[in-house]
C-alpha cells in the first residue's frame, strides 16, 4: 500500500464536543524511549503533516522509567516534546492528556483522588504544554473503585472545566457503569480503553453503547494488545495475517483498520518512534475492509 500521499483524513472525523478531529490520530507514549530528543520533535511534525490532529499524551508518559520504565539519559516528557515540536500549535490540533494517574521519579506512580491532587495534575499538563486550556482530559480510572466515589473526583474535573481551564472531559479504564455515575456532572465525550482485534472484546457492548451515547470509544494498545507497553509483536493470529495478504499489507495496519471499522465513533491512536512505521500507520486509515475480511478476523 503506498503511504506518502495518504492522510490521516482518509479515516473520516469525529466530533469531541466542539472539536473535529481526524479519526487516525497518534499516540505520544513511546516518544520518550529514544533520549534523542530531535527524533522525537521530528516525529511529531511528521505527524501533523500527514494529517493527524488528534494527539493522545499524559504528563505521566516520561523517561527514564515512567509507563515505559525505559531509557536512559535527561528526563524527557511526552508533554514537553509535544510542545517544542507543535508550538505555535495549529489551531486544529486537539491534544488530549489524562489525569488520575502521575509519576515522580522519587515514589513512583500516584493516584489523585482530591480536588486538590487533581487540580495539581491538570495545572501540571497545562504548564508542561504551554496551553492555557486542556482540549481534552480523561480521568484514568484505577482497577478498584479507589478511596473516592468517581462522582466527586469527576465533579471536580467539572469545575476546573467551569473555571475554563479544560475544555472536554472524558474516561479512561472505564466500565458502561461509570457513564451512570457521572451523568449529569458534565458530558463525556470520549472512552479511552484497551481494546483491539484480539484484546479485551468483552468491551464490544461497550463500545457499541458509546456509539450510541455519541461518545467517542479511543481504544489503546490497538497494535499491541495483551502485550500492552512491551509494544507490538511480531506476531499475528492466522486471521490477521490471511486478511493483511489480501489486500497487500501489513498485520498491523489490518488491525488499526479493524479498529476504525468498528463504528464512526472509534478513534486510532497508535504510537510509534520510527518514522516509517508513521507512514505506514497513518495510510491505514484508508484501507477498507471487506464484509468478508470482517467476518473472518475474530
Amino acid at each position: 500500500m503506498p503511504t506518502d500521499e495518504i492522510s490521516a483524513a482518509a479515516a473520516g472525523s469525529w466530533t469531541l464536543g466542539d472539536r473535529t478531529v481526524h479519526r487516525m490520530g497518534f499516540g505520544s507514549m513511546r516518544i520518550t524511549a529514544n533520549p534523542d530528543r530531535d527524533r522525537a520533535v521530528a516525529l511529531l511534525r511528521r505527524a501533523v503533516e500527514l494529517g493527524v490532529n488528534h494527539i493522545d499524551t499524559a504528563a505521566f508518559y516520561v523517561s527514564p522509567g515512567g509507563t515505559l520504565r525505559v531509557g536512559t539519559g535527561p528526563t524527557r516528557y511526552a508533554t514537553e516534546l509535544i510542545r517544542a515540536a507543535l508550538t505555535p500549535y495549529p489551531e486544529d490540533l486537539v491534544i488530549a492528556t489524562k489525569v488520575g494517574f502521575g509519576y515522580d521519579p522519587e515514589t513512583g506512580f500516584t493516584e489523585a483522588y482530591t480536588p486538590a491532587q487533581l487540580c495539581a495534575q491538570v495545572e501540571e499538563n497545562l504548564r508542561r504544554l504551554g496551553r492555557d486550556q486542556l482540549d481534552v482530559v480523561n480521568l484514568r480510572l484505577g482497577r478498584g473503585p479507589g478511596p473516592v466515589p468517581l462522582a466527586d473526583r469527576f465533579g471536580a474535573l467539572a469545575e476546573l472545566r467551569a473555571a475554563g481551564l479544560i475544555r472536554h472531559l472524558g474516561l479512561s479504564n472505564a466500565r458502561p457503569e461509570h457513564l451512570d455515575e457521572v451523568a449529569g456532572i458534565a458530558p463525556v465525550v470520549c472512552v479511552q480503553n484497551n481494546y483491539g482485534v484480539d484484546a479485551y472484546r468483552e468491551q464490544d457492548a461497550f463500545v457499541r453503547l458509546c456509539g450510541e451515547r455519541g461518545i467517542a470509544y479511543v481504544p489503546f494498545f490497538a497494535l499491541a494488545g495483551t502485550g500492552r507497553e512491551a509494544g507490538a509483536s511480531a506476531e499475528q493470529n492466522e486471521a490477521v495475517e490471511t486478511v493483511a495478504r489480501a489486500h497487500g499489507v501489513t498485520p498491523h495496519q489490518v488491525r488499526l483498520a479493524w479498529t476504525l471499522h468498528q463504528g464512526p465513533h472509534v478513534l486510532a491512536i497508535p504510537g510509534t518512534t520510527d518514522p516509517e512505521h508513521l507512514k505506514a500507520n497513518i495510510a491505514a486509515a484508508a484501507l477498507r475492509l471487506t464484509k468478508k475480511d470482517l467476518t473472518r478476523l475474530p
